[in-house]
């Protein structure tokens, strides 16, 4: 039985007072947890929460979604779910984290026969870090093809564009004739190669792809067929995500210490470009019939009866927010104590929505202006995603004077957007090592981190190969799906519902303060009722709507298909794996097994001694430990 005991994960923690050691170079002298480390501002906090809650998603994918259900009607959807499901959920990952010191693989003492829900947090992180990362590399790759006097993707250049490419419809075909009495469609290319002339209104117009589009798809990514085709390793492409992965690890090196003092300017940056941008596109004409799509006069709040806007609305924010990913509780574990993460909680939620509201100023005004001036209406111009990112912007961008100095602004701006999310997910993973392996990092923090960019350097290497946007894709489909959605279900009714929604307040207020019933109110409406059933509904409705895969029009080969199910299968797998180990190792019959997998663990509670007061006095501390062995669950507290 020996062999299915969890890997160090119920260890009981060491002496608070024991002395550290000469090479944790990531905890100083000043810090409250002298194990672990804290940050060494507040606002290292704040910055880093920021960075990772704000994203690529808030300025390619927000205005769009705005534009699509209803304009400035969309906003009243997405703050109410904001107050109904982020803020509760991002609150309570917060206050768990702060409140344990712990990541989230082992904040789960709290409740072991969930223990899985922590591995699965932390495996979805590792999947989405690899492909996350191949996004920065291709701004990285934009990023230094702007540096020229005309930008690239300006004009349909002989050595990468087809005859497709244009940016007005073009004639295909036409009548033509031959002999007095005898007409016929030809194709253009044979028109003009026999010197014939089209009959007037008889030309057949086919759309262009815009030079943008080719570029992308011929050069940046020399796209394949499909995932069946995969091709050669883009070099270009590697090289950028392997400077992608070193510029991660250099800041991650000494953990919260560096990454704490880089967030100030990845963090901050965005917004100096945002606000540029939304001046320069104010200035330019079209901006204002572009604004008026996003969130002005072609508002249409008819939309507010249509359920798909509020499902579109709440799983916008739970996304953005980046809930039930182990982020929140692995950067808040290194808070003080005492910090107020209930106002860190509100300015970090309320500061990532109003980003992606002024994101939408500076997309879709320049859009205005590129509709404009090709003649064309906003509908016909506006992308999402990748399509926006690479595609929509950049075409804008190239007809802009100066085209080149906005690219280089726009594209480090998705740089700095991509890079405090991605430090972030990889501080979730080391915080994990951390929490197993508390000695080893101690001592080798920098080596086992930038091993952990290495390894996945590699293991993205597949997305940067000629079907590498078809693994991206897949990856984010189904990876960053299903699985956050069943985490964050789960998590909610494993603190609330089984650990108690009244004593994890308990557990709040020995941080914050001891406050009214009435500010628990709405808290205690959101955690225990309408929070999870807005999320199983999330769920449900995402199941029913479940579309297979497809980049474009190309739809992904039943194998990649079935890999996509089989690495959220992989990463879901954990949590009765887990729940089954901690019942096999408990003792008694197997009511009283699952009973006491439901109890929190012996060593659950605050990290350091000075702040456990009467209610965790008996908390299992060093002493009990021996050989590093794991204390039996089945000694775990009762409920209180």
């Amino acid at each position: 039985m020996d062999k299915l005991k969890c890997l160090s994960f119920f260890k009981c923690r060491r002496k608070e007072n024991a002395e550290v050691a000469p090479e944790n170079l990531h905890v100083n002298e000043n810090d409250e947890n002298q194990e672990r480390g804290n940050w060494s501002k507040k606002s290292d906090y704040l910055l880093s929460m920021v960075g990772y809650a704000v994203g690529l998603g808030n300025v390619w994918r927000f205005p769009y979604l705005t534009y699509n259900n209803g304009g400035g009607a969309f906003l009243i959807p997405y703050v109410i779910m904001l107050a109904l499901a982020g803020l509760p959920l991002f609150f309570l990952e917060c206050s768990l984290g702060q409140f344990s010191s712990l990541g989230p693989v082992s904040v789960w003492r709290i409740l072991p026969l969930f223990q899985g829900v922590g591995i699965t947090m932390v495996l979805i992180s590792l999947f989405v870090t690899i492909y996350y990362n191949v996004i920065i590399a291709y701004s990285l790759y934009y990023l230094f093809a702007s540096f020229q006097r005309e930008l690239p993707w300006s004009k349909c250049s002989v050595s990468w564009a087809d005859g497709n490419c244009s940016r007005s419809p073009f004639v295909t075909h036409c009548n033509v004739n031959i002999s007095i009495n005898e007409i016929f469609q030809a194709n253009k290319s044979w028109v003009d190669a026999n010197n014939l002339t089209c009959i007037n209104g008889s030309e057949v117009y086919q759309t262009g792809q815009l030079p943008s589009e080719q570029y992308w798809n011929k050069v940046a990514l020399q796209r394949s067929s499909g995932l069946d085709e995969t091709g050669v390793i883009v070099w270009y492409l590697a090289l950028c995500l392997l400077l992608a992965w070193l510029i991660v690890g250099a800041a991650l090196c000494k953990g919260i210490k560096s990454s704490g003092k880089v967030v100030y300017f990845t963090a901050l940056f965005p917004y100096v470009v945002l606000l540029i941008l939304v001046i320069r596109g104010a200035t330019l004409e079209g901006a204002a019939k572009g604004i008026s799509y996003y969130i002005g006069a072609q508002s249409n709040f008819a939309k507010l009866k249509d359920a798909e806007v509020w499902k579109d609305a709440a799983t916008q924010i739970f996304y953005s927010l980046s809930v039930a990913w182990g982020g929140l509780v692995a950067l808040s574990s290194y808070n003080k104590f005492k910090n107020n993460c209930y106002s860190d909680a509100i300015v970090v939620c309320v500061t990532n929505c109003l980003t992606s509201v002024f994101a939408g100023f500076a997309i879709f005004s320049i859009l205005g202006h590129m509709a404009h001036i090709s003649g064309k209406e906003v509908t016909q111009v506006v992308k999402s995603g990748f399509d926006l990112a690479f595609i929509a912007y950049p075409e804008a961008l190239a007809q802009l004077p100066g085209g080149p100095f906005w690219s280089v602004l726009f594209f480090f701006m998705l740089l700095t957007l991509g890079l405090d999310s991605q430090f972030a997910s990889i501080e979730t993973i080391t915080t994990t090592i951390q929490d197993l392996f508390p000695k080893v990092m101690k001592k080798m923090r920098a080596p086992i981190t930038l091993g952990c960019c290495l390894v996945l350097f590699f293991l993205g290497l597949i997305c940067v190969t000629q079907a590498g946007i078809y693994w991206v894709n897949l990856i984010d489909h189904f990876c960053a799906g299903w699985g956050i959605l069943i985490a964050a279900i789960l998590e909610i009714i494993g603190v609330i519902w089984i650990y108690g929604g009244n004593r994890f307040i308990d557990d709040i207020e020995m941080m914050i303060g001891a406050k009214r019933w009435i500010f628990w109110l709405w808290w205690r409406t959101c955690w225990f009722v309408i929070t999870p059933i807005l999320l199983m509904s999330i769920l449900i409705w995402s199941v029913i709507q479940f579309r297979r895969p497809k980049y474009g029009q190309i739809p992904y080969p039943n194998w990649g298909v079935a890999l996509g199910w089989c690495m959220i299968t992989f990463c879901i797998i954990w949590i009765p794996i887990m729940a089954i180990i901690n019942i096999i190792q408990a003792k008694g019959n197997i009511f009283q097994r699952i009973a006491t997998c439901c109890r929190p663990a012996a060593n659950w509670g605050p990290y350091l001694e000075k702040h456990r007061g009467e209610r965790y006095e008996n908390m299992a501390d060093s002493k009990k430990e021996t050989n590093h062995e794991i204390p039996n669950i089945s000694d775990s507290r009762k409920p209180e």
